[in-house]
């Protein structure tokens, strides 16, 4: 059975939205690869600020992945409207739509 995210003519299969998340988590992989193997030649305190982004990164993958299995992937976290399917291609980690992301910020 295919589940369909998102809320405009364009749907986001579980599939999909699986896809984009491992492709999000191999690039975060592959950034703190870059980060560890430039180690001697960097500045120790922006290391450790990009290390921890990216890892927070990761853990915000992880998160989506959990709500992907338990059905509440593409649902705003705040105010429980379903997030845009271009909100979720671009960040398909992201846990709130907009609105309620402007507001937080």
């Amino acid at each position: 059975m295919t589940t369909d995210l998102g809320t405009t003519t364009q749907r986001l299969t579980k599939h999909e939205a699986r896809r984009r998340l491992e492709h999000e988590r191999n690039s975060r992989l592959a950034q703190l690869r870059a980060i560890e193997e430039s180690a001697p030649l960097a500045d120790e305190d922006l290391q450790a600020a990009q290390t921890a982004a990216i890892r927070r990164v990761l853990d915000e993958i992880d998160a989506a992945g959990r709500r992907l299995a338990d059905g509440s992937y593409g649902t705003c976290d705040n105010c429980q409207t379903a997030i845009p399917v271009e909100r979720l291609e671009i960040l398909p980690y992201v846990r709130f739509c907009v609105g309620c992301q402007q507001r937080a910020s």
